[in-house]
């Protein structure tokens, strides 16, 4: 009994120095200003660049200028990370699981200076590319968000972990809600003579800077919560009167085990069906939601809406507060309803919000569409919960940097696709992406509830 309540302890009442949460604040609110200030500076450049054009074609020379850029700055974000992605989450999960974090965040800082000199020296925005690379090659935020999963997943118990990683998620949604708001702001009000953005990228990489230095010097890894024996038997009785997972009944006690190895037996095979099903449905819908989120700051950008910098930060901040409603939805439902629903409902509210989207044409329309999107958040995080429980807690990197590079895959091909699709409908239907979206949202409930 003692060594179940010791146990129990760690779980519940982790040191303060374990949790990843001023990490994850830190980085996204530097993020949210890197963003907003690489957006403007972007169109801005175009808008110097094309400025000899007549007014009435200069927006749509600048739409696909901008456009263009992005399809080759998320390619060359993408693709790079695939390279050392894997490496260094393997040496995380053998060394030290802070070199997943560690390591993408000195990245994250180098890269975002670049965008500093480009504004200060005047330096072609081509400077990007090499920026992107940079990340891309440090991990990027494949490794660091694989690494943030992992720590969550370690510091958790697996009845409560769908609900851990979307208190992850919602710290994230917080952070970048906060820095959106203020960003616009801050681009407008706060420059160097007319460099347009230095204090916004200035501040950015300042946080990161805090962000690194938190995460090498104060920052500790967490013990798993399954490693205890007394604790293991503890979330098996209660797992098995849990409705959070998709498994029967008797599959559903067997699979509690976590990481643990019941005394005279190993620990059991993951259900490679299972996760297949799960990966593909990550991915469809993942397919689904970058679509839609790359295309769309364009279209805020065009005629009818033609947003400025307050508007696209204030745009931002209503797309974060996704976090703060998919967190209530998980801890409301998780109470009642099975991972896979939980999933489903996720899904539906997305995809029905991006059709909306498909027709706004007024600003007030575009945060009607956003409210709909309220449980849009919910999918991935219960995804990774649900695969958590599936292989042991050694593995957690491995498995979750493996999902992260299919989504960044599939990020990459659906960003360049999309942006070449949006410019060609331009002058036909902008929001005909967002129906695109709609279908493969729909089509992601299929492997998840199959």
């Amino acid at each position: 009994m003692k060594g179940a309540i010791e146990c129990g302890g760690v779980g519940e009442g982790m040191a303060v120095r374990t949790w990843i949460e001023p990490v994850v604040a830190g980085a996204q609110v530097a993020s949210s200003f890197y963003d907003t200030g690489l957006l403007l500076v972007v169109k801005n450049y175009y808008n110097r660049t094309n400025s000899t054009s007549p007014a009435h074609v200069l927006e749509d020379l600048q739409q696909k200028a901008v456009s263009d850029f992005y399809i080759i700055y998320n390619l060359v974000l993408g693709l790079s990370p695939l390279l050392t992605a894997y490496g260094l989450t393997k040496l995380g999960d053998k060394k030290n699981r802070k070199i997943t974090i560690c390591f993408p965040l000195l990245g994250y800082l180098v890269s975002r200076s670049l965008l500093l000199l480009l504004i200060l020296l005047g330096w072609p925005i081509e400077v990007m590319y090499g920026a992107a690379a940079l990340n891309g090659l440090t991990g990027g935020f494949t490794t660091y968000w694989a690494g943030v999963m992992a720590l969550g997943a370690l510091g958790s118990s697996e009845h409560r972990r769908s609900l851990r990683l979307i208190v992850i998620e919602l710290t994230y949604g917080m952070a970048g809600f906060l820095g959106s708001i203020a960003s616009g702001h801050i681009f407008i009000h706060s420059h160097i003579s007319y460099r347009q953005g230095t204090v916004l990228v200035a501040s950015s990489i300042a946080v990161y800077a805090f962000c690194f230095l938190y995460s090498f010097f104060v920052l500790k890894v967490p013990t798993t919560e399954g490693t205890c024996p007394a604790y293991t038997a503890h979330s098996k009785l209660k797992d098995i009167d849990q409705p959070d997972s998709q498994l029967p009944e008797d599959e559903r006690t067997a699979g509690s085990s976590g990481s643990c190895e019941d005394k005279g037996r190993g620990p059991l095979a993951p259900s490679k069906l299972i996760i297949a099903m799960l990966f593909i449905g990550a991915v469809l819908y993942d397919l689904a939601v970058v679509g839609a989120m790359d295309v769309l700051p364009l279209f805020l950008l065009k005629k009818p809406l033609s947003w400025g910098p307050v508007e696209i930060g204030y745009g931002n901040a209503a797309g974060y507060m996704i976090f703060i409603t998919s967190f209530l939805g998980v801890f409301v439902f998780s109470k009642y309803l099975r991972d896979t629903t939980m999933i489903i409902i996720g899904i539906l509210s997305f995809s029905v919000g991006i059709l909306i989207m498909a027709f706004v044409r007024r600003t007030f329309l575009f945060y009607v569409a956003r409210a709909i999107m309220l449980f849009a958040l919910i999918p991935l995080p219960t995804i990774r919960s649900l695969l958590s429980k599936h292989v042991q807690g050694s593995s957690y990197g491995k498995v979750f940097v493996l999902l992260q590079l299919s989504l960044v895959i599939t990020g990459v091909a659906t960003s360049t696709a999309f942006n070449k699709i949006y410019q060609n409908i331009l002058d036909w239907f902008s929001g005909f992406c967002f129906i695109l979206s709609c279908v493969a949202g729909c089509l992601s409930i299929i492997p998840i509830s199959g």
